[in-house]
């Protein structure tokens, strides 16, 4: 009987012990005005780090790097889309292990928020909703809608099912999750919130004996302008601010609603993402420090967004929004550990202000990097196989189907039917291609249409009746932000042609289309490759002589494996995949023109390497360098928005209003004497708060005549007199749905200084909303000013 004893209670301990890890019971709570980690007052200093974004023979040291740095929590989003890639088939294997990731941070001594979404933004695809989600036409997302709800439900359960055994009152790392995410940004629907509550509250929570739930604390985030929209009482309210904004401020309303609160901010943004088309994002070490010695001075808890950035592999980078801006494939985010996992200057910086609030212990030494960087020489790709051959279904239809409706989530497709005779020049209208099309006919290219630009139309030259119409659509990432996150791809409307007999106007609406779609993940791509194929190139793509969209397939030697970057700017558009595992999208026309290569994806020797171009190129030579080159544009044109046929004349018109704005940080609402009518808002700046030339405006919104705010989905940049591109303070900045963010003009530019928006369409005018600056001081806020509308 003592032996049956002894081996049970033997069991039982390997039970609750792994090897370097203790799984000892213990509590997090919140205090008056902290929180409490075992009934002591904690302050959270948190590394947001994204496991999907990270290969898996890297978590470690990524996670040691953290802890290195001085933090003592890793805060991680769960993106559902990676873990549900297909309706009731779930993913919790390999990189998609979240439960051995926060079991590897607590085996290095780190605490874990998790943010289970069902959305997370992070700059991922479609925010981490699936795809498929939009088979449901008429779904409404991020809201109580029953299918969206259901398939939430399972999603959380699921998740649940993974890490709520890891709670610290289980004996786990995990002390706080997060209730949906930003969601004042998106609307105000409390009932929403609480339903997302409850269902967390039901998986991760335990009944004790005495009738007490318990579990980690739930919370919510937002920023300061718009957190009690959704604020639930039973929940924590943390702020999500950037690099140099004014504390204090950021943390005023709380303090006010809620004095005993711990403060805490849940994103503080160490950089920032980019985007294809503008330059790489930074943000000064000095103002990131400054802000984290503030924070905990003030015994301010703070989760580093990002700590380490990492990569969206394969086609997970998102898009941005109003208009159509897809991120790069490097997260990078300008953070203190890059995106290869190795400490930057701002690292260092920071560590030194971590150690002073380290309780007089020594951090832990910087650990060695996970691989070497390594370079290997120019090789050339020597055989193209036409993108025709990688065709995996056709589907013949009366009308355009969108991506979605012929149930492919990502990839490029050919849609095809044949031309009315046409004797003269007429213009081919998509409405809407998303998200880069091109357009052949007879197999000759005529032109391409671009949604970052806006662009709808090309010109076509005089047909013959029965000549073949093609037009190659690739998609890009799914808006991740804003109310624009139901983002079909492929064409999503009709296709027209206009032209004139001589007499009379004409328009052809192009029906009975066969469409025929390319999937883009490695697996089918590998098969695909594999077949003997038929050199298309005369029937479908000749221009610009060997200029061609395929895939082209080759070799590459590394002597030493390590980490490398791939150069592709000798490519146009597309996707790269090496030994079977997907780097990301390259665009010619940067900043971004390298790809991280992760050692521990090669092997010594000979690797076998695919690069899916879209566009095709005549020299198709590609090399691996030994660091990355992430700001580097090869546009076509300026990004500025400075083109002198596009300055109106304000000197006949009447301003909507004339005045003058108030000095300080915070939202200003600026009402018209009526509303006015017009596409246009034209903001004329005269003079400074701080008497300098150099002026900015964080965010704008117009509303309407019921004094609702007009939807900033249509606006774009019509004109600016000055932009500071180098630092991506474009005229976009100012309605980019990030309060973080700004247009700034130039200093030593006279004033005045001018901006021109086009929104779209003719609207119903009676306010302006403005916020300057978000630092101390709100620098180059705006005094004397008038605003247009026509």
């Amino acid at each position: 009987m003592k032996s049956f004893r002894l081996i049970a209670f033997l069991t039982l301990l390997l039970a609750f012990t792994s090897v370097g890890e203790a799984k000892q019971v213990g509590n997090f709570t919140v205090g008056k005005g902290t929180f409490l980690l075992n009934g002591k007052p904690f302050i959270v200093k948190a590394a947001e780090v994204h496991y999907p974004r990270i290969p898996r023979p890297y978590w470690e040291q990524r996670i040691k790097m953290c802890k290195a740095l001085g933090m003592n929590t890793l805060c991680l989003y769960v993106f559902w889309n990676i873990h549900e890639p297909v309706a009731g088939q779930f993913n919790f294997s390999g990189n998609n292990d979240v439960a051995a990731f926060c079991r590897l941070a607590q085996k290095n001594g780190m605490y874990v928020i998790v943010r289970p979404g069902p959305y997370v933004c992070a700059e991922w695809e479609m925010g981490g909703l699936p795809w498929w989600l939009l088979k449901k036409k008429d779904i409404r997302l991020r809201e109580q809608d029953p299918y969206f709800m259901e398939r939430v439900k399972l999603f959380e359960q699921k998740v649940a099912e993974q890490l709520a055994p890891l709670t610290i009152q289980r004996g786990g790392p995990i002390i706080m999750v997060q209730v949906e995410n930003e969601y004042g940004s998106y609307g105000e629907d409390k009932p929403y919130i609480r339903a997302i509550r409850d269902m967390l509250k039901a998986n991760w929570y335990t009944k004790e004996k005495n009738g007490k739930e318990v579990g980690p604390v739930l919370f919510q985030c937002d920023w300061s302008s718009n957190f009690t929209k959704n604020g639930l009482d039973d929940l924590v309210w943390t702020m999500n601010f950037g690099t140099g904004a004014n504390i204090d401020q950021q943390f005023k309303r709380l303090g006010e609603l809620r004095p005993d609160a711990p403060k805490m901010c849940s994103e503080f943004w160490s950089g920032w993402f980019d985007k294809w088309g503008a330059r790489h994002e930074t943000r000064p070490a000095k103002d990131m420090v400054a802000g984290i010695d503030e924070m905990l001075s003030k015994g301010i808890s703070f989760s580093l967004y990002m700590t380490h950035g990492g990569t969206s592999f394969g086609h997970w980078a998102g898009a941005n929004s109003p208009g159509f801006a897809p991120d790069v494939t490097s997260y990078d985010y300008d953070a203190p550990i890059n995106e290869y996992g190795q400490a930057t200057p701002k690292f260092y910086e920071l560590r030194k202000t971590m150690e002073k609030y380290n309780g007089g212990k020594k951090l832990p030494d910087v650990p060695k990097a996970a691989a070497p960087l390594v370079s290997f020489p120019k090789v050339t790709l020597n055989a193209r196989i036409p993108l025709r051959q990688f065709i995996t279904r056709t589907v013949t239809s009366h009308d355009t189907k969108t991506f979605e409706d012929m149930d492919m989530g990502w990839g490029s497709a050919f849609y095809s039917t044949t031309l009315p005779a046409i004797s003269q020049s007429s213009l081919l209208t998509i409405s809407d291609a998303h998200d880069y099309a091109q357009v052949f006919v007879n197999g000759k290219f005529v032109g391409k249409i671009d949604r970052v630009k806006n662009e709808k139309s090309v010109t076509l030259p005089p047909v013959a009746k029965g000549a073949k119409l093609d037009i190659l659509v690739e998609a890009m990432g799914r808006i991740n932000f804003g109310r624009a996150i139901k983002d079909y791809k492929g064409i999503t409307g009709d296709v027209t042609i206009t032209t004139t007999d001589g007499q009379h106007d004409l328009t052809y609406n192009l029906k009975n289309w066969k469409i025929s779609l390319i999937p883009d993940n490695a697996d089918t791509l590998a098969l695909q490759a594999s077949k003997p194929y038929v050199d298309l190139r005369t029937h479908l793509d000749v221009r610009d002589g060997e200029k061609q969209p395929g895939v082209f397939v080759g070799t590459f030697t590394v002597n030493k494996v390590g980490d490398t970057f791939i150069d592709m700017e000798n490519f146009g558009k597309g996707q790269v995949f090496v030994n079977g595992h997907a780097l990301g999208r390259f665009w010619r026309i940067g900043p971004q023109q390298t790809l991280y290569c992760p050692g521990c994806w090669l092997k010594k020797g000979k690797n076998e390497i695919m690069v899916l171009d879209v566009i095709g190129t005549a020299n198709p030579t590609l090399w691996g360098q030994d660091r990355p080159e992430l700001d580097k544009l090869q546009l076509e044109k300026s990004n500025l928005h400075n083109n002198i046929g596009d300055k109106p004349d304000l000197n006949s018109r009447t301003p909507a209003y004339s005045g003058t704005m108030k000095p300080g940080n915070g939202w200003q609402t600026i009402r018209f004497s009526q509303p006015q009518q017009g596409r246009y808002l034209a903001i004329l700046v005269e003079s400074n708060q701080s008497g300098k030339d150099q002026s900015a405006i964080a965010e704008l919104y117009l509303q309407d005549a019921q004094g609702k705010r007009i939807s900033r989905e249509a606006w774009t940049t019509k004109y600016a007199d000055s932009e500071e591109a180098t630092g991506n303070h474009t005229g976009d900045k100012a309605f980019d749905l990030q309060e973080s963010t700004y247009w700034q003009t130039v200093t030593g530019t006279d004033m005045p200084h001018l901006l021109v928006i086009d929104l779209g369409s003719v609207q119903t005018v009676s306010a302006l909303e403005y916020l300057p600056r978000a630092e101390q001081g709100a620098p180059g806020s705006i005094a004397k000013f008038k605003a247009f509308i026509y």
